[in-house]
């Protein structure tokens, strides 16, 4: 699994952090699993979390690294840097190359993105990431899950930004 930036500048340019799910990097984060509320779901202390089993309203903070299995999963109370609004999942068949997986990341994660955040994409001032299936972990991990990430291009965030309409 990747996590792909876009920064908008004269047009779309991509690629400031990528995350893989099928590294074998371990222990770049530190510290224990990140806990979950029973009954919500929501992580309630920090720690690391499966880059496959984030879900839509965790949020997490940056990580260098090109190949990373976990990410530093944070209670959205708390300073993050990115907050997981929508999964879309690719259809089941063969890999159908990384251009094909992030054109439909970018689809869906900008289809997405003024539905969550209150304004289009173009009008906001907030930016949106993603997490893909690399072709390891489709292969070995029957990964389809793309989720999407926004984020403020200046800095921390605390609280959600659902309806932040900026």
């Amino acid at each position: 699994m990747r996590l792909h930036r876009i920064i908008p500048a004269a047009a779309l340019v991509s690629s400031v952090i990528l995350l893989g799910g099928c590294s074998t990097i371990t222990n770049l984060i530190g510290g224990d699993q990140a806990v979950r509320d029973a009954d919500t779901g929501q992580v309630t202390e920090s720690g690391k979390a499966d880059a496959f089993t984030i879900k839509v309203g965790d949020c997490f903070n940056d990580q260098p690294g090109e190949q990373i299995s976990d990410v530093p999963a944070v209670p959205c109370t708390d300073p993050h840097d990115n907050e997981v609004y929508y999964d879309l999942t690719m259809p089941a068949g063969d890999y159908p190359g990384d251009s094909a997986v992030t054109d439909a990341a970018k689809k869906g994660c900008e289809d997405a993105f003024s539905t969550f955040v209150g304004v289009t994409y173009e009008e906001s001032t907030l930016d949106y990431s993603y997490l893909f299936p690399t072709k390891d972990s489709w292969e070995g991990a029957d990964d389809r899950l793309i989720s999407c990430i926004v984020y403020d291009r200046s800095g921390k965030v605390t609280g959600s930004l659902a309806g932040a309409a900026r």
